[in-house]
């Protein structure tokens, strides 16, 4: 935790400030708090690994007790969730530069969800709403200011985005969430860059108002119980002139796999009526996105027009001049290292690479297998991808497979 995350923190229970404790449990440098506890006028919550958590239950009292008695290995195992010997060697192999995003989400998330994550970065919600978020960045960006990604979870798109700051991976970018282990992976492996800030998003975030000049919310809002108090949280935190995007928003009038607990288009408009939403569907963003390589914020809809739609997109802004159709932004440089997409076999003889399109699990299939529309079922390249790959040796193919997300940008310790 970078220390100047503590001047735009409050306690999500009493509203005042957080300071750091000088007890045993502090582990800092001159800029940085790597463990121990902070404390408010109302209570005390440990970081852990870097992490603030700002929660108040057993879990999270637990890990502040182990910090308090200087066992930070204690500390990570039970924030994790994990037992002392797992953590002590995520830890060792972690410090060692051998731990891979891989291998530790296999470790952390043995399920469908880890799958997911992996597979993350060419997912067709994740495309669209990274070339939302990069035509909608210039406009957030003027004004400086770290973004919120809430429920950020793993930090892809912290990572896809590198912050406005764009100096590492997730720099200038606060990912929040619930799940410590999901931070854990997002400010390790992920995006290193980022401050992670694990909290609740069915409670008053830890923020000060007025702070964020872009907030986004991907994927999560249809599972937040209290989504009114979350909606008004995050206009409270984003700046007047600053921009809320609410990317793949389930829908009650379409049919969706693992809904959640959604609303319909016009209630979803009517929780951020203050900062003038827009509605999208995300079915013709990404038709727009595909098709004629532009982010279509033009295309606003009216609630009745989105009835059978599955998924929608919302943003809102009291800032003019926003909705238009802008181009999709060309691939970013590589913020971490060049690599074939996970979803794909390779197969190398005589320096040419037969890449074959290969879904996880039938369900996964199920239900991203629409970006069949961008990644090929076969290619072949004429060059060896088994290994670090030059895009030099790519020639003119490069930009293609960079945009068809055969290759991907990810994160140095990734695969």
């Amino acid at each position: 935790m970078q220390l100047t995350l503590l001047d735009g923190m409050r306690c999500p229970f009493c509203g005042t400030r957080l300071r750091l404790v000088d007890n045993a449990a502090l582990a800092r440098t001159e800029s940085r708090v790597e463990a121990g506890v902070l404390g408010c006028e109302c209570c005390a919550f440990p970081v852990v690994a870097g992490i603030p958590i700002l929660l108040a239950d057993d879990r999270t009292r637990d890990a502040m007790h182990a910090l308090e008695r200087g066992d930070r290995n204690g500390a990570l195992a039970t924030a994790l969730d994990v037992d002392r010997a797992q953590a002590a060697d995520l830890s060792r192999t972690y410090e060692a530069a051998v731990l891979t995003y891989r291998e530790a989400a296999a470790r952390l998330a043995p399920d469908a969800e880890g799958t997911y994550f992996l597979n993350r970065f060419s997912d067709p919600t994740f495309v669209a709403a990274e070339a939302l978020l990069r035509a909608l960045g210039p406009a957030a960006a003027q004004h400086g200011g770290p973004w919120l990604d809430l429920c950020g979870g793993a930090g892809h798109l912290a990572h896809a985005l590198a912050g406005p700051g764009g100096n590492a991976p997730g720099a200038g970018t606060v990912i929040a969430d619930l799940y410590f282990r999901k931070l854990w992976l997002a400010t390790h492996l992920t995006a290193p860059g980022a401050d992670g800030v694990c909290c609740s998003a069915d409670a008053p975030l830890p923020f000060v108002t007025d702070r964020f000049p872009l907030v986004v919310l991907m994927d999560a809002f249809p599972y937040i119980w209290h989504k009114r108090l979350c909606a008004d949280e995050m206009m409270r935190v984003t700046r007047h002139d600053g921009i809320i995007a609410l990317p793949h928003l389930h829908s009650s009038a379409g049919e969706n796999v693992s809904a959640g607990d959604p609303l319909s288009p016009s209630a979803y408009r009517d929780l951020f009526a203050p900062l003038q939403p827009a509605l999208f569907s995300d079915a013709r963003l990404l038709d727009a996105l595909i098709e004629e390589a532009r982010v279509d914020l033009a295309d606003d809809r009216a609630p009745d027009q989105l009835r059978g739609e599955p998924s929608l997109t919302l943003v809102a802004s009291r800032r003019d001049g926003i909705r238009r159709a802008l181009p999709a932004p060309p691939p970013a440089g590589v913020a971490g290292v060049l690599a074939v997409n996970p979803l794909y076999t390779v197969e190398v003889r005589g320096g040419r690479s037969a890449l074959t399109l290969r879904f996880p699990t039938p369900e996964y299939e199920a239900e991203f297998g629409d970006c069949r529309r961008y990644l090929p079922d076969r290619v072949t390249v004429d060059a060896d991808l088994s290994g670090p790959i030059d895009p030099r040796r790519l020639g003119p193919r490069y930009a293609e497979l960079r945009r068809r997300r055969v290759l991907l940008d990810v994160p140095r310790r990734y695969l």
